[in-house]
Formats: structure tokens, sequence, C-alpha cells
């Protein structure tokens, strides 16, 4: 499963995810925590999460990005996403993020959503670039803001009061 990596930070390589992430995917899903905020709950099997999976490339074929895999470079383990998601409906990318629980509070989401939004801007020639978040969820508005994101607007996201923040290239 030697994949080129897309994006490097000083802590993280990024890349696209492939069919054998499914596993980690599964188990990333199965805790509630990490899912409490995002409308999606644990897959019910393995094949669930490989359909994920099909449907993250099927993005990367399409429109030449979505949410890649992030991968500690001290150790090679998986500790999430990250990634830019096309949404064809509105026409907008938006910015997401999901870690293990053990790696929440090391700066991750940042650094890893910071990489993101310089390719987004530098290497696709975006202008704007979105993030959503639960309005209870916290510590992804923190990082929303860390990222040098502006309060956009409110809206719902998986039937909960939500935030809209964005980012414009100058």
């Amino acid at each position: 499963m030697d994949q080129p990596f897309l994006l490097e930070t000083p802590r993280l390589l990024l890349r696209n995810k492939v069919l054998q992430d499914a596993r980690f995917l599964l188990e990333l899903n199965s805790d509630p925590e990490v899912t409490r905020y995002t409308g999606d709950g644990a897959f019910n099997n393995l094949e669930e999460a490989e359909d994920i999976v099909r449907y993250v490339i099927s993005q990367y074929d399409r429109y030449g990005y979505g949410r890649w895999l992030v991968i500690l470079k001290e150790t090679g383990e998986p500790l999430g996403w990250c990634g830019l998601k096309y949404h064809a409906d509105s026409g907008d990318t938006d910015l997401g993020y999901r870690f293990m629980k053990q790696h929440w509070e090391k700066g991750y989401a940042t650094e890893a959503g910071k990489a993101c939004l310089d390719y987004g801007f530098g290497t696709l020639g975006l202008k704007r670039i979105i993030g959503r978040s639960d309005q209870a969820n916290l510590a992804s508005v923190h990082v929303l803001k860390k990222l040098g994101m502006t309060f956009w607007g409110e809206d719902h996201l998986h039937d909960s009061p939500a935030y809209i923040y964005h980012i414009v290239k100058e």
C-alpha cells in the first residue's frame, strides 16, 4: 500500500485513501465520541467502509481532490482524515477532518487543515473554502478559527444547528 504522499507538514503526511484504508475507517467511526457531531454513525461492516472509500476515490477522479488519510510521520500510524470536498449542489468546497480520539488536542487538525487550505488555494486555485461545524462542537469551531476562517452564517448540519465559516483567497 505504498501510496505517494500528496501533502507533507512537519509532523504529518496526507495521501489519497485506498481500499485497504477501510479497516482503519471502520475503527475510526466505531467510536461514538468521534462521530458525535458528524451525523455519521458506525459502519455496520467492512463493506460499508469500503463503499465510502470507493466514493472518496470517485471524488479524486471527478474533482481532483477529496478527503485524505492523515499519517503521523514519526510512526507511520494513521491518525484520521482531513481534506477538501466539492459540493456540486452549491459549488462550495469545504474543509473537513476527523481524528481518532487519542489524537485529539495535539494540533493535528489545525496542521493538516492548514496544509489542505494551502493546497486548495495554491495548487487548485480555489477562491473560497468553507468549514461547517455543529454549533455544539466547540473544538471544531476553534480549529476553523485558528485556520483563519471567519464566521459566515448559520445552517443545519445533520438536523443540528451549525455554523459556517469561510476563508477567501486574498
